[in-house]
């Protein structure tokens, strides 16, 4: 006699295509916001070397305060940067380890649902 009644396997069964539609919607967020955040971040990511080489250019013609200052933050925009690439890093792993989970949950399921 198996583990599972015809009743357990179709609630197993229901569960299994309840997770997979709601672990595909989340991938598929997972990845629109990927997307979007790479393509903002790349589209951006020009913009503190530009501000670098202006600062460069003022700093001369500023009392050293100013100059100081600009350079503060000069610095400040480049903690910004990384900060954002890390986030474009940690989006990415999200997303890589959302699809392992979604795999293991549904091989799990499917070993379930044979042993019945």
């Amino acid at each position: 006699m198996g583990i599972f009644t015809n009743g357990d396997k179709r609630i197993l069964k229901e569960f299994l295509q309840k997770s997979e539609h709601n672990c595909h919607d989340i991938e598929k967020e997972i990845d629109e916001f990927l997307v979007d955040l790479q393509s903002e971040y790349e589209e951006n990511s020009y913009v503190l070397n530009e501000f670098s080489e202006f600062v460069n250019e003022l700093r001369g013609k500023l009392q050293p305060s100013d100059a100081n200052k600009l350079m503060e933050f000069s610095s400040r925009l480049g903690r910004v940067k990384r900060c954002a690439r890390k986030g474009v890093e940690a989006l990415r792993e999200l997303s890589r380890d959302q699809r392992k989970m979604t795999r293991d949950t549904f091989r799990d399921y499917e070993e379930y649902l044979h042993l019945g």
